[in-house]
């Protein structure tokens, strides 16, 4: 198995009670992937300026799809 593998065993994706600006997707994504949440709303903000607003649809159908962290 590799790293990578390992690291992801037994993690789940929720959103955010403490890392949130609007529903806790960003900062979500971000603890499970042991990443900045700052870095991944800027990554969201560019997908969403540059693919004419899917982005944010993709960020109501995360909200609504992602439970939020017991």
């Amino acid at each position: 198995m590799t790293k990578t593998r390992e690291s992801f065993k037994g993690k789940r994706l929720f959103r955010s009670k403490k890392n949130r600006m609007i529903a806790g997707v960003c900062g979500g994504i971000g603890e499970y992937s042991n990443t900045d949440p700052t870095l991944i709303r800027l990554l969201w903000a560019l997908i969403t300026l540059f693919t004419i607003g899917t982005g944010i649809i993709a960020y109501i159908i995360a909200w609504i799809i992602i439970p939020e962290k017991p």
